[in-house]
């Protein structure tokens, strides 16, 4: 399998980073793992777990009420745009949506609620190499003086683990990551080629020519994890192909060794 997706990538245009992991025996195979890329929307995997651990230690509940204002309103992905001033959330469906739909509205009520120092003492805590919060979602002002959001496949492979061995933050956060992470309605990545009925916990993030993905394929012999990073891509389309059919020759691997 390793050859096979090697050179593959190897005809490919822009740059990719890969991690797929079995989940039953450990194998690994990497690929630029400890590449920087901007993190898109994976970033909020961080964002996630540095609520919850503030939620644990008990400085805020997933029910704390969260009430729209216009100064809210944040543009690209997500539905909170698109509603009123004076809509009330609680924390858990703003977290909710920042995952699902990758509301950015969602992202940046919490990271204005948390604290980017929090949130990249959380990556640090979680054994993070390369990942850090350099602004809040959409700030092109941000983003013209040198601030951005940066990872890597190996730190994002990292979390999904901690995750799946329900040891990120605690067991019942864990338990609650993945099950928010399985009820993810952006697909068309990992996905793309693969039967409708499997059953991945991720989070995937674009920009402007760079795609990525990241979850958990959940088969019932065989789980593991894949993490999928893309940027140049002559298109968006071009990126989601590459993640669609390096997914798909992971999955035909793994049905063999069910």
């Amino acid at each position: 399998m390793e050859e096979k997706i090697r050179e593959y990538l190897k005809l490919q245009p822009g740059q990719q980073a890969v991690f797929i992991k079995d989940l039953t025996d450990g194998e690994t195979l990497c690929f630029n793992e400890k590449a920087v890329f901007p993190s898109a929307s994976t970033i909020k995997l961080v964002i996630m777990a540095c609520l919850l651990d503030q939620v644990k230690d008990g400085k805020l509940s997933l029910e704390d009420p969260v009430v729209l204002t216009e100064e809210m309103r944040t543009g690209g992905d997500g539905i909170l745009k698109e509603l009123n001033a004076g809509h009330r959330f609680s924390l858990r469906e703003i977290l909710t949506l920042m995952i699902i739909v990758s509301d950015n509205m969602a992202a940046n009520i919490l990271i204005r609620l948390l604290g980017m120092d929090a949130i990249n003492e959380t990556a640090g805590r979680l054994g993070f190499q390369k990942t850090v919060l350099g602004r809040r979602m959409m700030d092109s002002e941000a983003k013209k003086q040198g601030r951005d959001n940066y990872t890597c496949a190996d730190d994002i492979a990292h979390i999904l683990e901690l995750i799946y061995e329900q040891k990120c933050v605690d067991a019942p956060s864990s338990r609650l990551m993945l099950d928010i992470l399985r009820r993810q309605q952006q697909s068309g990545r990992l996905q793309l080629y693969l039967p409708e009925d499997v059953e991945i916990a991720h989070k995937c993030g674009d920009l402007d020519f760079l795609e990525h993905d990241a979850g958990i394929v959940l088969l019932p012999k065989r789980p593991y994890l894949i993490v999928v990073l893309t940027k140049d891509n002559p298109t968006n389309q071009d990126g989601r192909e590459v993640i669609g059919t390096v997914s798909r020759m992971v999955y035909e691997e793994m049905l063999k060794k069910e």
